[in-house]
């Protein structure tokens, strides 16, 4: 394998970039069934999505990697290393590192749907890297396919060359062993020197119970062998390597690693913090003059609080999040404590749908069950004293009296939809605080809106929203602009008159009152009744704003009088009395863990 692999002219490393539902896992299936890695009796469908949660939404969420052994058709004998890249825009920095990693790619594009979104962003990202670009059209067997039409957007909203464009159907196996030569005639093989100094690039990695940290990394100069000696630039960490691999699937060890592959190294790393994605390895006593560049720290944008539902609990959720770090290099934690939920950790999150996955992950992976506070953005305070102050979480909410100004993050969104969908999402970004900046027809039915909108608003439903009166239709892509003023106020709940930390929410005061009506009647429905009355309300300060009552249970004390005089059953009902407003006095309400999630969660009506 490694003799096979050593000539560089015989490598190609390339990724598929495209929108999700665009049939990128798809494809990837009918390349590893067609170049005959894995027998039919192992293989199965999405199979480099590894994880349950990516099957059953179908999208990718971590990038994946395998090396296709290929005969092209001038005899030759090829080593085609594919870097799955996830679609999300909330994975724009995996899918950089990766891009990194590559010489090509193919950019995938739905033959019904045509461009969107996310292509545009994903082929940006592609360009910026100087990556050959392939366009290739998927689902030509759907009745609704329109190539024609996907081959002038190509031309014309993309820049591409339409002309060498690969018109297939992955479903279907059409045209899959075009694009395989394709790849071979028309992508690049990697540059590099082998003699100098290794420059490796990481792009992943995973943790494994009994081998510690396995690093992905795609070589650029140099070479790296089992007994070598490396350090990561940007830790200083130290460490000898015990094993060096391909991907085929499974783990392949070979002998070495030379200037231009894909593969992985083991070298007994304990330590999770030390392997972080897009870091450079190189020899300890043959160091390269400067790291790759490209390297940074994520930056989170949705802030959650994660707590275990036992106390007991939090040990095994420390290290749960420890080791998912290391693979998930974009989430940022620090420890946090509540009144109410005890001890927990404070989590940065790219949005929405990462904060989902991480739960996900958490709950299948290390078996945890898991309670989550409201996400929350960061807001921006300019107090009286002319001092700033950055916050995230409302029980860091200074005292209003001493507020000068506030500023919350603001969205550039830009919003694909059939045009029949216009006016549809129009209301719901204009309900949302959006401001439309304008609008441009992409094809004769299908529009491009751009919103300016708070980040706020959109990550408490809006994907949701936006997904449900689309039809599923509407594409969503943003970037964070700029910080603009708000009047922002906390919204605290009380129930029965305590205030409960965890429930607490950073809320705009015009949307406060909706808000705390919906999470009054979420809790009323989910607190279970107890033999006192338990109110349940929403304040802003010391001022009420909306409140509901979960009514108390009755027992029938008049029961056992069977007739008789009316002042012994009012005389009964009057000790009943006495003894529930003792009873509400030192009463105590226990809040279920369903409860703190119902308030996170909006009516499907």
């Amino acid at each position: 394998m490694a003799n096979l692999t050593s000539s560089m002219q015989n490598i190609r490393n390339f990724s598929i970039i495209a929108h999700i539902d665009h049939g990128k896992s798809t494809l990837c299936d009918r390349l590893i069934q067609l170049t005959e890695i894995i027998t039919d009796r192992d293989f199965h469908d999405q199979i480099l999505d590894n994880m349950d949660i990516e099957r059953e939404r179908g999208i990718t969420i971590k990038s994946q990697t395998v090396c296709l052994p290929y005969t092209a058709q001038d005899g030759q004998a090829y080593f085609l290393n594919l870097i799955d890249t996830p679609g999300h825009v909330d994975f724009t920095y995996e899918v950089s590192r990766a891009l990194a990693s590559c010489e090509g790619a193919l950019l995938l594009i739905d033959a019904s749907q045509g461009v969107e979104a996310q292509t545009l962003a994903n082929l940006y990202l592609a360009l910026e890297h100087d990556l050959e670009i392939i366009p290739v059209i998927n689902k030509i067997d759907l009745p609704s396919a329109d190539a024609e039409r996907v081959k002038s957007q190509i031309q014309d909203d993309l820049g591409l060359d339409s002309e060498g464009t690969l018109l297939i159907s992955a479903k279907e196996g059409l045209g899959i062993d075009q694009v395989l030569e394709m790849i071979v005639t028309k992508l690049p093989p990697p540059k590099g020197a082998t003699d100098a100094p290794l420059r490796a690039l990481i792009f992943d990695s995973r943790y494994d119970s009994y081998r510690g940290t396995i690093v992905h990394l795609r070589i650029f100069d140099g070479q790296v062998k089992a007994g070598d000696t490396i350090t990561f630039m940007s830790t200083n960490a130290v460490y000898k390597v015990e094993e060096v691999g391909i991907f085929q699937i499974e783990r392949v060890p070979v002998k070495i690693l030379t200037a231009g592959q894909v593969g992985y190294i083991i070298a007994g790393i304990k330590t999770v913090s030390h392997t972080r994605c897009g870091d450079t390895i190189t020899l300890k006593n043959r160091p390269c003059a400067k790291p790759l560049p490209g390297f940074k720290e994520a930056k989170p944008v949705v802030f959650s609080s994660i707590y275990p539902v036992a106390s007991d609990g939090y040990e095994e959720l420390a290290e749960g999040i420890e080791k998912l770090k290391l693979n998930d290099a974009a989430l940022v934690y620090e420890k946090d404590t509540s009144v109410a939920l005890g001890f927990g950790f404070r989590c940065g999150f790219l949005g929405l749908l990462h904060l989902e996955v991480v739960q996900e992950r958490l709950e299948r992976e290390f078996d945890l069950s898991l309670i989550l506070t409201a996400p929350s953005v960061q807001y921006r305070l300019t107090m009286r004293d002319g001092s700033e102050v950055t916050i995230d979480n409302p029980a860091l909410y200074p005292d209003p009296t001493r507020i000068e100004k506030t500023k919350e993050p603001f969205i550039r969104a830009a919003i694909i939809i059939p045009d029949r969908y216009m006016g549809a999402v129009m209301k719901l970004c204009l309900e949302r605080r959006g401001v439309n900046k304008n609008y441009q027809y992409l094809t004769s039915d299908r529009l491009e809106m751009i919103f300016e909108m708070p980040l706020a608003e959109v990550i408490y439903d809006f994907y949701d929203k936006l997904k449900s009166v689309t039809q599923g239709y509407g594409s969503f892509d943003y970037e964070i602009i700029d910080f603009r003023d708000t009047d922002l106020v906390k919204l605290d709940i009380l129930i029965n008159g305590e205030r409960v930390d965890a429930l607490s929410q950073l809320v705009h005061r015009d949307s406060a009152v909706a808000r705390a009506r919906h999470a009054c009647e979420k809790l009323r429905d989910e607190i279970p009744r107890q033999m006192f009355k338990i109110a349940i309300q929403g304040a802003i300060g010391g001022n009420i704003i909306a409140r509901t009552t979960v009514s108390a249970f009755r027992k029938d004390v008049t029961a056992k009088c069977y007739g008789g005089d009316i002042t012994r059953k009012r005389k009964l009902l009057e000790k009943q009395k006495k003894g529930k407003k003792r009873m509400k006095m030192v009463g105590k309400v226990m809040i279920p863990q369903s409860a703190f999630l119902s308030v996170l969660k909006t009516d499907t009506d």
